[in-house]
């Protein structure tokens, strides 16, 4: 995974295959702003999956209360650390927000761990249900990975997934692990750009 830079535009690639352009992250934001919208203006504790270029973050924290408490599990300490050096600017120096927490862990541990912790979980990992950049990210997605997640989440909570293609075994899978689970189309540069998915589960 490296970072490239050329003006103001910064893209994130492996090898030639660019995951994310701070120039295109309409989907991105959609992913926060969808769940953040329907659980309303309260205290909320959300986990993001995926630091990325930090878009989805700063829309969680434009939409919570103060006194709400964000964790972000980032696997690649590399991308923490563009966070606080090149990328500072793009993600406004978010990292440094006091509901902000950053923990250098694969985010399926967090959810493993966790029982009824959380208001939602966000996953921006890899290129969605099928993992991309490591197949161990596979394992968010399996039948057991939904179960955690259920688990790990407060009655009425809610599990976002990004992905870059829809996936209708996933939104079978999402139903069985016992979650409410739509479908939502997200573009990636206000009306115009990409199309993306957004499934939004909530736990019944």
């Amino acid at each position: 995974m490296r970072l490239y830079q050329r003006g103001s535009e910064y893209s994130i690639r492996v090898d030639n295959w660019e995951l994310m352009n701070n120039r295109v992250h309409g989907s991105e934001d959609a992913l926060a702003t969808i769940v953040c919208d329907r659980l309303g203006q309260r205290p909320l504790r959300v986990l993001i999956g995926g630091l990325g270029m930090g878009f989805t973050l700063l829309a969680v924290l434009d939409r919570v209360t103060p006194d709400s408490a964000v964790v972000v599990s980032e696997l690649v300490p590399a991308v923490v650390e563009w966070h606080r050096g090149p990328l500072a600017g793009v993600s406004r120096g978010a990292l440094d927000d006091p509901r902000v927490t950053i923990e250098e862990v694969d985010v399926a541990r967090i959810i493993r761990d966790s029982r009824a912790a959380f208001d939602a979980i966000l996953l921006d990992v890899d290129n969605g249900p099928v993992g991309f950049t490591a197949a161990t990210n596979n394992q968010l997605y399996t039948p057991a990975g939904l179960r955690a997640a259920h688990r790990a989440l407060r009655p009425g909570g809610i599990f976002a997934v990004w992905s870059a293609a829809p996936n209708a075994a996933f939104t079978k899978r999402l139903r069985e692990a016992g979650f409410d689970a739509e479908e939502v189309t997200a573009r990636g540069h206000g009306k115009k750009g990409g199309r993306y998915l957004i499934w939004v589960a909530v736990r019944g």
